[in-house]
């Protein structure tokens, strides 16, 4: 394979790896935002049911700590190389 078909090959991927890359980001922030309006939504149903904001906001941390869960070998995996 000569250097010029290389190079071509790799010229030909940037449009794809940035739209891949655009794809993560936009997943990584719509990731955030559905959680935390799981979230408020689960506090939400919690509290008029009954029980205290203080009680409801410690049972819907399980939701941030999940993600977190999801995203950190991601992270370590994308920032590793």
């Amino acid at each position: 394979m000569s250097d010029a078909s290389v190079f071509a090959s790799l010229f030909k991927s940037i449009p794809n790896l940035a739209r891949m890359l655009l794809s993560f980001f936009w997943l990584y922030l719509t990731l955030g935002w559905r959680v935390r309006k799981a979230r408020r939504g689960f506090e939400k149903q919690l509290i008029l049911q009954g029980m205290s904001k203080s009680d409801a906001k410690r049972l819907s941390a399980c939701y941030a700590e999940l993600k977190e869960n999801l995203l950190n070998p991601l992270k370590r995996g994308a920032f590793s190389i």
